[in-house]
C-alpha cells in the first residue's frame, strides 16, 4: 500500500513539473512574438520619420537652389 501511494505521489509531481515546463515554453514563445511585433512597429516609425525628414530636406534644398538661381540670373 505504501509503495503504491509513493508511486502515485511521484508520478503526480512529475506531471505537474512537466506541465509547468510546457507553460514556460508557451510564455517564452508569446514574449518572442511580442518582441518581434514591437520591433516591426519601431521599424515602421523609423521609416516614416526618415521619409519625412528626407522630403523636408529635399524641399529646403530645392528652395535654396531656386534662390541661388534667381540671384545668378540678375
Amino acid at each position: 500500500m505504501k509503495k503504491t501511494l509513493i508511486v502515485l505521489m511521484i508520478s503526480g509531481l512529475a506531471s505537474i513539473a512537466a506541465w509547468g515546463q510546457s507553460s514556460a515554453t508557451d510564455d517564452l514563445k508569446k514574449s518572442g512574438h511580442e518582441t518581434k511585433d514591437a520591433a516591426k512597429d519601431a521599424g515602421k516609425g523609423v521609416k516614416k520619420g526618415t521619409k519625412k525628414a528626407v522630403n523636408k530636406s529635399a524641399k529646403a534644398t530645392k528652395k535654396g537652389a531656386s534662390k541661388v538661381e534667381d540671384k545668378t540670373k540678375q
